[in-house]
Parts: C-alpha cells; structure tokens; sequence
C-alpha cells in the first residue's frame, strides 16, 4: 500500500525572504529563509511548496531555515526533464544547494516524503550531513514496509473520537484496494481535529501532481544501496514521529532509525504527521535540542 499523506498543510505565519539558485541541469530553484543563525537545510514532503512547513513552529528562533522548493513546486521552476523529478534525481539538487550556500557540511531536516532524498543525500555525502533530521519520515529509500493492521492499530487508537467512524471505513477501504478517499482520512494525521486543523488540511494542496505521480518511479529508489550507505553516515541523527500518525508509524519509524550508526527516537505524543502543528513547544524542544 502506498503512504497515505492527505494534502500537506499550510504554514503558521512567518515572515521568509525568497531565494534562487540553478541546478546542474539548469532548472532554477527556489528556497525561503526564515529566522537567523546557523543554517538548517529543510527538505519539505509532497513533493508540494514547501510553505507548509512555515517556520516549523518556531524552530526559526533557533536556526536559519534554509527551505527548498522541490523542482516543479512552489517557486520553483518545472525541468525540462520531468524524469527528473525522481527521488533519487533530487539528491543533486540538495548538493547543488549546499554549494550555492557554500557551505562543507550541512545540517539537514526533512519531513515526509523529503526524508527519502535526504537519506539517499546522506547515503551518497555522508560526509556532507552534520546533523540530519528526519521528520514523521517517508521510508521508501530504506525499503522500511508498513502493514495494513499496522495502520489498522494506530488507528484505533482515535476510536473515541466522533469523525472515527467514517475515517476508519475509508481507511479499511484504502487498506484493502476498493477505495481512494485520501481526503476522508484526513483526520487521522492531526492531534486533534479541530477547526483549525480542518482549514490547515483544506487550505493547501500539491501544485504539481505530475511531481507526486513521478516522485517514485521505477528506478528511484534502491533500498540495499541506501542502507549500505547509511551505515557508513557517522553524523548524528534525529528520528521523529507522532504518536498518531498513520502515514509514519512510531514503530516503523524506530526499524529505521536502526540502519544508523547513532540515531536518537523521539515520539511526540498526542502528534499526527505535523508535530510542529499539533504541538509547536514541544516539537521545537525536541529539534533544537537535537540540533544544538
């Protein structure tokens, strides 16, 4: 079964100053840059304009976000080749990014499905990443599987909750190959289903869905290869999930933090797929101090 990411959600308020550079195929990328002090290349989920990731709760106080737009999202431009939009392919535009910001090594967070080419960065530069995060991570690189009774069990974990009983059918749906509602499970990937996290669902979508469809295809990723660099990656990192969330579970989320040398597991409780959303304070906590 494919994830299940509904539509990623919008950003809290921030203020970012935009910035470009050109890969090496020469499409013309874009990033955001919020806060000060020393840099954090963030790699968004989607593939969608990374403006939902905002300022990351408030992680912006502590880092200078440094946010990519993925090619053909956001600000950024479509290649000419939309092959390139393989998840292995957009490793090099995270090289091309940590050389236009001259820098020899760079601390690096992802979030979703952002973290499969953050891990195939790292597997490919392992002496590039200061310090990697990875974030409620798509593991598709790492071949990390998640079952149907997996998402079944997380899931009633809600089952108090009164949208369950029509999420849960769509889920059972989805599990089982006879439906396609993502949107009616929307739920599922929030702490809490409020007003609030309706809007933030409803607001923002994926601009390019040839980006998503090819974001995977055949040749994009090669687990054994990725686990066997990853192996060899001595920098820390940090492996973050929510208690709730379907799309990444804790305990599929803790297999893979076992591939790396030194990884740190931190569960965010009462958090979905957003923990910077369901609880900022305690999702900048985590992050910070992980990235010092």
């Amino acid at each position: 079964m494919a994830a299940l990411t509904p539509a990623p959600v919008p950003p809290s308020a921030s203020t970012s100053d935009a910035s470009a550079f050109t890969a090496p195929d020469g499409t013309r990328l874009a990033y955001r840059t919020h806060g000060g002090g020393e840099p954090l290349v963030c790699v968004p989920g989607g593939p969608a304009d990374s403006a939902y990731l905002g300022d990351l709760g408030g992680l912006s106080a502590h880092r200078r976000l440094i946010v990519l737009d993925l090619r053909g999202t956001g600000r950024s431009a479509v290649p000419r080749d939309t092959s390139s939009y393989r998840s292995d392919r957009l490793v090099d535009d995270i090289e091309a990014l940590r050389e236009h910001l001259g820098l020899d090594r760079i601390d690096l967070l992802a979030h979703s499905a952002g973290a499969n080419p953050a891990m195939q960065y790292a597997a490919r530069h392992p002496d590039r990443i200061g310090r990697l995060a990875l974030i409620t991570p798509g593991m598709r690189a790492v071949g990390t599987e998640i079952t149907g009774d997996t998402r079944r069990e997380l899931a009633r974990l809600r089952a108090d909750e009164p949208w369950f009983p029509a999420a849960f059918a769509a889920l059972e749906a989805l599990i089982e190959g006879s439906g396609a509602d993502r949107d009616a499970i929307a739920p599922f990937f929030h702490g809490r289903w409020d007003a609030d996290a309706q809007r933030h669902d409803s607001a923002c979508r994926p601009d390019n869905p040839e980006a998503v469809a090819l974001f995977g295809a055949e040749g994009a990723f090669d687990p054994e290869a990725t686990r066997a660099g990853l192996a060899a990656l001595r920098a820390p990192v940090l492996m973050l999930a929510g208690e709730f969330d379907l799309n990444s579970p804790p305990g599929s989320v803790a297999a893979c933090a076992e591939l790396f040398p030194d990884a740190a597991l931190v569960v965010q409780r009462g958090a979905g797929h957003y923990p910077w959303l369901d609880d900022p304070d305690r999702f900048v906590s985590a992050a910070a101090a992980f990235l010092g």
